[in-house]
């Protein structure tokens, strides 16, 4: 089924728009980033199907370039987009989290730190000082 026989109010980007983008599922969110489905599945269908497939959005987001392209109605343009779109949300949040004051709070910490280490292919560590001014 296509999405263009589906009423506007039920189509992912029209949702988007008018309801913002935290009332989407992630098979909707993802839908509008693959733009097209294959035959015999539409574009939500599809996302759905790459969820249960990778078996989460996150195993998805990081699959590697071969398990990403090998399946049905990916390729490397949309490999491309993806890590595009990867690479500008890690720079949107290490500059959000740079320009406040994320280190106020052992959680805030805890936050930036993740947001810096968690997706590098070798295990890494930090150490952050703190210097109080007690004047």
């Amino acid at each position: 089924m296509s999405l263009k026989t589906l009423p506007l109010d039920c189509r992912p980007r029209e949702r988007l728009l008018a309801r913002g983008a935290d009332s989407l599922s992630d098979a909707e969110l993802l839908a509008i980033f693959l733009r097209t489905g294959v035959t015999g599945m539409s574009a939500v269908a599809l996302a759905d199907h790459l969820l249960t497939d990778f078996g989460s959005l996150r195993a998805l987001m990081g699959a590697d370039q071969t398990a990403f392209c090998q399946r049905k109605g990916l390729g490397s343009a949309k490999y491309a987009q993806l890590q595009a779109v990867l690479e500008l949300s890690r720079r949107y949040l290490k500059e959000t989290l740079s320009k406040t004051d994320a280190l106020t709070s052992p959680d805030h910490t805890r936050r930036y730190l993740s947001t810096l280490l968690r997706d590098r292919p070798r295990e890494a560590s930090m150490c952050y000082f703190s210097i109080t001014n007690t004047e």
